[in-house]
């Protein structure tokens, strides 16, 4: 019996450990799309530092921050601390915000802030009329709504091909779940059921990534022989 459980401790238990992986990675789930293909960023739109920003080949945190932002100044921090800080290094990521013209300087104050905490090239304000910003995100067909500021404490997740990104359908319990955004308003939103989307929005593309670079060897065999004849 003694021999038995070793074999079964040697042998047999990293390969019921190794198929569980492997079984994992190829049932992936990806995040479902809630509204495909939104509007990119409009061109005329301009950073404080008169930058283009767009959505194109991206994967962003969208959000509309409203003519009040000094109010919710303390979201911006948390966003940051939660989301953010903890992603800024994948080379594609980025935040989004679209704010009302005359609110430039509030921005400036608040991106200073922001810069002492963490390296800010990632993260955008745009600026845009407030008929603008309504009229564009009434394109994303949400459920949702702007405030009378024209903002929201919700940010969306936008993928590369520029679809909107959250939760629809059953969750892992069986019960109908629908998220459309995120409340950058509430920690324990953004610690337990963002994090892990853009997670698994991360993992998704790194996924892609590595089966798109990894080397064919019965392929390159092919082409060797075909070269050296």
């Amino acid at each position: 019996m003694k021999k038995n459980a070793v074999l079964i401790i040697l042998f047999i238990l990293p390969l019921v450990v190794y198929l569980f992986f492997a079984t994992g990675v190829n049932s992936f789930i990806k995040l479902p799309i809630v509204t495909p293909k939104i509007e990119d960023i409009n061109p005329n739109w301009k950073s404080l530092n008169g930058e283009k920003v767009t959505l194109d080949k991206k994967i962003s945190i969208l959000g509309f921050s409203g003519s009040n932002i000094m109010e919710n100044r303390g979201n911006y921090f948390l966003l940051t601390q939660k989301i953010y800080e903890r992603n800024h290094t994948f080379k594609d990521f980025q935040v989004v915000f679209i704010a009302p013209d005359g609110t430039q300087e509030d921005v400036k104050i608040i991106l200073d802030r922001l810069s002492k905490l963490s390296n800010t090239s990632g993260f955008h304000f745009v600026f845009a009329s407030t008929e603008e910003i309504d009229a564009y995100f009434k394109q994303m067909k949400l459920l949702g709504n702007l405030d009378e500021n024209h903002g929201t404490n919700l940010v969306y997740i936008i993928d590369k091909e520029r679809n909107l990104r959250g939760r629809k359908g059953k969750s892992v319990q069986g019960k109908p779940e629908y998220k459309e955004g995120y409340n950058i308003n509430s920690s324990a939103e953004l610690h337990n059921e963002m994090t892990d989307d853009v997670k698994i929005i991360l993992a998704e593309y790194r996924l892609a990534l590595k089966k798109n670079n990894r080397k064919d060897e019965f392929r390159d065999k092919i082409t060797e022989q075909i070269e050296k004849n």
